[in-house]
């Protein structure tokens, strides 16, 4: 039945947005489930606006997906909230059993050792120093001990750094050993190392770009639309900032042009709206909405 299908559905989202590694195999045993089916709700949840992440062969659900951001803005603690409660908490008896359990979720959601740690804090804030100044001087830096998530590996990474991002808790980073410019998190650098080397790369540097469907990338694809009056409206109400690309026609229809990182934020809505939405272009986006019609399992 429907109801059970939907239940499976909310389980897997529970997981996928837990602090844990799950693989499609772990997954399937979890739910019961075959990896067709797994495979399906995953492409569902693309649909629907939520960004799977697969890091090799773990599977989760990015927490900046456009969905989990509007309701994080409903209903979720700002840092600073989680913080007090956690050290409200921590005033409490060891042996009172609910506040150990929002502990945990707390925990568990906030990287507050990151937040609340003063030798950490002191170390990022050389680590910033350090890399400000190799920005300045455009020279080469070595990231020693770095944590990487997506290869589960610590090594060191000698980077060309050009730009910090989210208040300085991210650097952008042409990688010598790669080729590719990458984003690095200074909460996983042990430390940073100047190196006395001048860049060599300035020509590949490229900042990250992130579209208002929040997509990120480095790269963006035009898309052309006729929107009526419904897709004008909902797409005005759940991306404020779409407005600046619309032009009033007539006959309440909005010309809608724009750059976009991914076609996954745009193609879900307007695959959700197609009896009201008009493309009218790019050839990219067209092969996008022909091939996810193409594998839709109806």
């Amino acid at each position: 039945m429907r109801h059970d299908k939907l239940e499976r559905e909310l389980d897997l989202l529970l997981l996928l947005v837990e602090n844990h590694n799950y693989t499609a195999q772990d997954l399937c045993e979890r739910l019961g489930i075959t990896r067709r089916n797994l495979y399906y709700y995953l492409d569902f949840f693309r649909l629907a606006g939520f960004r799977v992440i697969k890091t090799g062969y773990y599977y989760r659900l990015d927490r900046q997906s456009p969905f989990f951001k509007r309701l994080h803005e409903s209903i979720d603690f700002t840092e600073q909230e989680a913080i007090f409660l956690r050290k409200l908490l921590q005033g409490t008896q060891k042996s009172n059993p609910l506040a150990q359990q929002i502990q945990r979720k707390l925990d568990s959601f906030y990287d507050l050792r990151i937040l609340t740690d003063v030798k950490l804090q002191a170390q990022m804030a050389k680590n910033v120093s350090v890399i400000y100044e190799a920005i300045k001087l455009k020279q080469l830096v070595k990231l020693k001990n770095y944590s990487s998530p997506h290869s589960h590996t610590t090594s060191d990474r000698v980077i060309e750094p050009f730009l910090f991002l989210n208040d300085n808790t991210d650097v952008r980073g042409f990688e010598l050993s790669s080729g590719k410019n990458k984003t690095y998190k200074l909460s996983r650098m042990e430390s940073v190392e100047l190196i006395d080397l001048l860049w060599s790369n300035e020509e590949k540097h490229r900042q990250l770009k992130t579209d208002i469907f929040l997509f990120s990338g480095e790269e963006t694809f035009p898309v052309h639309l006729r929107l009526g009056q419904l897709a004008y409206n909902l797409m005005k109400e759940e991306y404020s900032q779409s407005v600046k690309y619309m032009t009033y026609q007539d006959k309440s229809r909005w010309d809608f042009q724009l750059e976009v990182c991914d076609y996954r934020g745009i193609g879900r809505f307007v695959l959700g709206l197609w009896n009201d939405v008009e493309v009218l272009g790019d050839d990219g986006f067209k092969a996008y909405l022909r091939h996810q019609i193409k594998e839709m399992k109806i």
